[in-house]
């Protein structure tokens, strides 16, 4: 019984270097976290600077397709 509670009491089993279970589960979470942040992001920064619309602009009579002369 006394190398079952070693076992659980053992620092190096909680190191996160030496247990590559933890370490894989922080990494994924911290991966699809910062993907996610990023994708929110640049949703956010496309919906800030979306086109406003069609300006007006004084085209001469000149230059449309069907030209009025003078």
């Amino acid at each position: 019984m006394a190398q079952n509670e070693q076992h659980f009491d053992d620092p190096t089993k909680k190191d996160f270097a030496r247990n590559w279970v933890n370490s894989s589960v922080f990494l994924f979470y911290l991966q699809v976290f910062c993907v996610l942040a990023f994708v929110l992001g640049g949703c956010y920064g496309l919906y800030t600077h979306h086109y406003k619309g069609h300006p007006d602009v004084a085209v001469p009579e000149s230059t449309q397709y069907t030209p009025k002369y003078k």
